[in-house]
């Protein structure tokens, strides 16, 4: 199992993070297309190498094509979407936030699962990035389709985990050349 593998490489100071990944991705209650969903985009999201060689086979295996490539997507079009808006709502001119943002982003509207997955997956991926304001439209389209708080907790709690095992094992590899 690549759970297992990846595990085993964090390094004892970061026994922590063994034991959340373990907790969070293995003992998750979160339903499989939701879990291993949240788990690629997140892996995607984290830009560690190790951590998406070793989640995105079990993931692929545990999701049909149609939600492999929603997740994907989800990653791909959140990374776009959170610089923007982050760097919007940054800017002291409230000026930016009344323009058109002119960038296509139809995925969202037709991701091809549940919408309800593909809006856990953004606000994962949100998390991991760091913007406020699609946290929260995530945040609120969920909670308006009945989403209960402890699913949107599970999911940054796998989006932080996921995201601090990138960062040690990155950190690791090159303080190992």
């Amino acid at each position: 199992m690549a759970l297992d593998e990846l595990k085993s490489a964090v390094p004892d100071y970061a026994k922590d993070l063994k034991l959340n990944l373990g907790s969070v991705i293995g003992n998750s209650d979160l339903p499989k297309q939701q879990l291993w969903g949240t788990v690629l985009a997140c892996a995607i999201a984290s830009r560690s190498p190790k951590v998406l060689r070793e989640l995105e086979p079990e993931a692929k295996a545990n999701l049909s094509a149609e939600a492999y490539t929603a997740a994907k997507s989800a990653a791909a079009v959140m990374a776009m979407n959170n610089v923007f808006y982050r760097t919007r709502h940054l800017l002291s001119d409230p000026e930016y936030g009344t323009m058109r943002a002119g960038l296509r982003m139809n995925v969202i509207g037709n991701p091809g699962v549940e919408k309800v997955d593909f809006e856990l997956w953004s606000l994962a991926v949100s998390a991991i990035n760091g913007c406020g304001q699609c946290l929260d439209s995530h945040e609120q389209v969920l909670r308006k389709a009945g989403v209960d708080r402890e699913t949107i907790q599970e999911a940054f709690k796998i989006a932080a985990v996921i995201q601090a095992v990138g960062v040690t094992l990155d950190s690791e590899a090159v303080l190992s050349e």
